[in-house]
Order: C-alpha cells, then structure tokens, then sequence
C-alpha cells in the first residue's frame, strides 16, 4: 500500500469515527437549540427573566439533552432496542456525577446498544417458542440495570474526573492566551471533513457543560465561527479566477448566512495554501473573543451568523460580531495575498483543475458525472433504466448534501425522469441506492458503506455542469 493510500485510509477511519460521534449529536439540536433559546431567554440574566419557565433550564441540560444523546448512540448501534438500553446506562452516569454528561451519554449509550446487540446475537435461535418476548424484555431490562449501577459506581466518577480535569486544562489555555493557536488543528481538520467530529465529538459537549455553569462559553465559537470561510470566498469573488469565481458568491451567502461549512472546502482543497486565511481568520476570531470574553449559551447548529446571534447572551452582541468580522477580515485578508501573488488561472477553475489532476495520473476526471462502480468507469456502468435512486450523502446528512439533492432533483424534474434524490448521511445510506454521489474525499467512506452502488465523486456541489452530464447519461 502506497503512501498516500495509507494517508487516505487513515483519513477515512478518522472521518469514520467522527461520523459516529457526531451522528449521536446531530439529530437531537434541535433540542440543544431550544434548551439554548430557553436559557438565552428566561434565566435572571437574560433578555426576560421568568422563573416558571428558568426551571426548564437545569433539568433539559442534566437529564434530557444527555439521554437523547444515548439513546441516539445506542439505536446507531442496535436499533431501538439498543436505544433503549443505551438511555437507560447513561442514566448511571448522569446519577454518578455532578456535571452534564455529555461526555458519559456518548460513551454509555453505544455501549448499552454493542452489549444488547451482542446478548441478542448470542440467543438468536435458542429461545423456545413463546418465550421471545419475556427473554428479550428481561435480557434488556437486566442488562441496562447492570450497566446504570455500573455507571453509577465507575463510570460517571470517571468521566467527571476527566471533564474536570478537561475543563481545568481549558482555563489554563484561556489564561495563558494559547487558545487562538488552536486554529492550527481546527481549520485544516475542517476541510478534511472532521468538522463535525471537532465540534460536536469535542467542543460542544465541553462547552455546553462550561455554558451551564458559567453562562456561556467560548468553546462553542471555536469552529463554528462563520468568517473564516467567508474572508477566504470574498477574496475567490474578487480575486479568483474561473468556476471558482463564479460560484463563490452563491456560497457566501450559504456558508454565513445557512451556515453550511462545507461549501468553502472544495475552494480550499483546489488550492490547499489558502488553508493558511483560515488559520489566520480564526485565530484572529479566537483572539477578539477572548479580549470581548465572547461566548454562546448553546451550540449554534448549522454555524450560521443567523445561529451565532441568537445563542449570544444579552450583553455578548459586541464581542460576538466582532470576533466573527475580525476573523473575516483577517481570512479576506491573508486570502487576498496568497491569491493575488500565487496566480495560476489553470488551477483556479474547479472543473479544469480536476480534470487536470485526473489526466496527469491517466484516468478520468471524477468531477466529469462519471460512475464510478468499483474500480470502473462511465462505459462499464449501469443501465440508466435502472437507476429509481440518487442519494447525495455527506458527513452530516443535513448541509451540503441538501443542496446538490436540491439542484439535482430540480434537474431530474425538468428532463422528465421518475427518479428519487433525496439526501442523508453516509452512514444512513438506503441499500436501495442506485447511484451515491459525495464529495470525492467521503467517496472512500460511501464505498465501503454501499460497495453495490454506483458512485460519483464531485468536487462542489454547487458545480451544476456535472449534474447536467449525469442527467444526459440517464435519459439515455
């Protein structure tokens, strides 16, 4: 195995382990949403104080919002009985220690669902007729209570120690003014697509646990901040050249204002030095944060300046905006230079750069529409008959695969094709999916989830001219 297919098989085993972590966070904020709102609104700080409704604030962040966390975890692993199993565990950990435990929830609630999942594997077969539904219920039952008690007496001490000791390293970073240099890992694990592992793997549950003690917390601005990749797609709309140029603006607006991240990787990823911008823009953001003692109440999901201002704490406005436009400037800034002194218009077009890439180690072009089943290309795929699904997959499930679902499905309708595109997350791809289309760093990923699909790797998927030649492969 070659170098570089070693880097990208540790990259998707990374990917891999941080979908997991995120997926157990993703499909609940919208409960971390309005826990946020109700503590931004009605605590003795916020904007209209209300008692009856603050009490809402400790019970959600201690019981609720770690049990979603779990149950999620656990129905990941084994369905919802595994679910069930999982919230039940957390439950021990939540009992255990004096903190939210986000941290418990992610580790008790997948666990709860690998033991059921396993139990049930061992009985399969061997339990007599008539006696499923009593042996499945005191298997779950019996098993969840072990794993609370276990949870109680070890694992919730454990990981509060380890919280505390987390969040205790935090502070020293803070006080020490080290935590703009965190920019230094965040940014270029962002356009590798770790985004979501960082934040919601990492930062999030260390930062609501910090927002719940001390009414808000940095932590959640870290990588959510929106003005990096806007100061690097203003400088593209100035200064770049090509498709780059052309589709930048479209992806200003939804990066800052949909908070969709992942649009602003592929400018990146075409040309890896402005990685740099976004070094700089963040850490200037991290910076002006702490000056301001900027924080949010709650984690701001999708990374919108929409999200950002209402997880802001009254009185937090000023900071908050001027951490997110610092880090604009600066990322607008440093990206304006690299582009303007480094030009090369050949590599700037999307499209042209791809195709040129492809060329050079004798393939096709994977930003052409071209299937890509296995190890073969467009004449060796399938019957266009056939295809009945398109699933557009990415990380998440919820942001930029949204957007190419959208764009292709409005092109399907037009050319008159019966055929369902939808979007979700690679780890929830359809076994029903006929052609799987992803960013070609997640095209590994979405393989291994679904080898008997066809796949097509896309660069951006704003890049409509590719869904255009996909549509004409299928009308024929």
């Amino acid at each position: 195995m070659s170098q570089e297919q070693q880097k990208s098989t540790l990259r998707t085993r990374i990917q891999r382990v941080g979908s997991f972590l995120s997926s157990m966070i993703m499909p609940n904020i919208g409960a971390f949403i309005a826990w946020g709102l109700i503590t931004a609104l009605f605590i003795p700080d916020g904007w209209v104080p209300y008692p009856t409704f603050e009490a809402l604030v400790g019970p959600m962040i201690t019981y609720l919002l770690p049990l979603l966390i779990a149950y999620t975890g656990g129905k990941l692993v084994h369905d919802t009985r595994g679910g069930v199993v999982g919230a039940t565990a957390a439950m021990g950990v939540i009992v255990g220690a004096e903190v939210p435990m986000f941290i418990g929830a992610m580790i008790m609630g997948p666990l709860g669902g690998l033991l059921i999942k396993q139990i049930d594997r061992l009985l399969e077969g061997k339990v007599r007729q008539g006696f499923e539904m009593l042996v499945n219920n005191f298997t779950a039952g019996i098993l969840a209570m072990l794993l609370a008690l276990f949870g109680v007496l070890t694992v919730g001490p454990v990981v509060f120690g380890l919280t505390q000791a987390l969040g205790a390293g935090v502070d020293v970073i803070v006080s020490l003014g080290l935590l703009p240099l965190a920019s230094i890992f965040i940014e270029p694990a962002k356009v590798l697509f770790l985004n979501n592992a960082i934040n919601h793997g990492i930062l999030s549950p260390l930062g609501l646990e910090q927002a719940s003690q001390q009414g808000s917390s940095i932590l959640l601005m870290l990588e959510t901040n929106p003005g990096p990749g806007l100061g690097v797609l203003l400088a593209i709309m100035l200064f770049g050249v090509g498709s780059a140029k052309r589709t930048a603006p479209g992806a200003a607006i939804i990066h800052f204002f949909g908070g969709i991240h992942e649009i602003y990787f592929p400018y990146i990823l075409m040309r890896p030095i402005l990685i740099l911008a976004a070094i700089a823009g963040g850490m200037a953001g991290i910076f002006t944060f702490s000056i301001f003692d900027a924080g949010l109440v709650a984690t701001p999901a999708p990374g919108s300046i929409i999200a950002f201002t209402l997880m802001t704490p009254q009185g937090g406005y000023l900071g908050m905006f001027a951490g997110v436009f610092a880090a604009t400037g600066v990322s607008f800034l440093v990206a304006s230079i690299i582009l303007k002194t480094t030009k090369n218009p050949a590599e700037d077009d999307m499209s042209g750069a791809a195709a040129k890439m492809e060329e050079m180690k004798g393939k096709k072009s994977s930003v052409s529409g071209t299937f890509a089943a296995g190890e073969q290309g467009a004449e060796a795929g399938i019957d266009p008959a056939n295809v009945n699904r398109i699933i557009f997959a990415c990380d998440a499930g919820m942001g930029s695969s949204a957007m190419g679902a959208s764009i292709m499905r409005d092109k399907v309708k037009k050319a008159g094709l019966e055929i369902d595109v939808t979007n979700t997350s690679i780890s929830n791809l359809p076994e029903d999916a006929d052609i799987v289309i992803t960013h070609k760093d997640l095209t590994p990923r979405a393989k291994e989830k679904r080898p008997g699909a066809d796949h097509v790797s896309v660069e951006n998927f704003l890049n409509s001219p590719e869904y255009d030649k996909l549509v004409e492969r299928l009308k024929q």
